[in-house]
């Protein structure tokens, strides 16, 4: 599991925070909150959440990657050291280390929040949820077989011929495109 935390600006140029945990092996993408002033407590509390909404499944995390940001408070490691989780920060100056977290956020500003001019909370959330969902349930991974971390189940896709249909679906106007093959 590895989580971080990163900024979007808006048009009336307010900073928003998003805090985000991914499951390396998975790699299924979970938004826990969005806020304009981070602060330790806040982000302890959304750990707990995070836990709590995980469930049974938390058992199965073993250790926790993290970088060294002060929003990053020791009562934050004592949440998953006490459902027995090990906290990994990362070295200083070294992203390689959390590099599964920064290319979920490069791709989530290449293909979208770099793309729109967000107006607000409400419009980040919008856009943030639009992502997640397609990033979970759609977007081929290498690493999983070309199949989505929600689709994990299913075999793998069956490759395309020359007489197979394939329909897109758009995302956030025209900006990220699904295909799918048409039986």
């Amino acid at each position: 599991m590895a989580t971080d935390l990163f900024h979007i600006d808006t048009v009336p140029l307010r900073r928003w925070f998003v805090l985000f945990f991914i499951d390396h092996g998975a790699r299924r993408m979970h938004i826990a909150g969005i806020t304009r002033h981070p602060t330790g407590p806040w982000i302890t509390q959304q750990a707990r959440t995070y836990l709590m909404d995980l469930g049974d499944r938390a058992e199965s995390i073993k250790f926790l990657i993290r970088n060294r940001s002060a929003y990053f408070t020791n009562s934050f490691d004592t949440v998953f050291q006490a459902a027995g989780v090990r906290v990994i920060p990362t070295l200083p100056a070294v992203p390689r280390m959390n590099a599964i977290a920064e290319r979920w956020i490069g791709s989530c500003r290449r293909e979208a929040t770099d793309r729109i001019l967000i107006t607000g909370e409400r419009h980040l959330r919008l856009v943030l949820d639009e992502c997640t969902e397609h990033y979970n349930s759609h977007r081929p991974h290498r690493s999983l077989g070309q199949r989505a971390p929600g689709r994990l189940t299913e075999s793998e896709p069956i490759i395309a011929t020359g007489k197979t249909r394939i329909s897109r679906r758009d995302r956030l106007s025209d900006l990220i495109h699904e295909y799918s093959q048409v039986a």
